[in-house]
């Protein structure tokens, strides 16, 4: 990386490149960690996400229904073990 500007707010910018690298976008948070020798350590901070984004990432865009009975079946044929 190059060689960062300190405004007056003391503020710096990353470059969209840097950015792209942490996985960091509109929004992200960044962590930093100052380590003992005077250095910074920056990563973006992992969400463990909303419930809302899980929901649909099952469903398949279009296929057969299935009926109870069938569903049943199928459950039963999968645990079913020989005796």
């Amino acid at each position: 990386m190059g060689i960062l500007t300190v405004t007056a707010k003391g503020q710096v910018t990353l470059r969209k490149d840097v950015l792209h690298h942490l996985g960091a976008h509109p929004g992200s948070r960044l962590v930093v960690d100052k380590l003992p020798d005077g250095r910074v350590e920056v990563h973006a901070e992992r969400s463990a996400g909303k419930i809302t984004d899980v929901f649909n990432a099952l469903k398949k865009p279009k296929g057969a229904k299935l009926s109870l009975a069938q569903i049943e079946n199928i459950a039963a044929s999968g645990w079913a073990r020989p005796r």
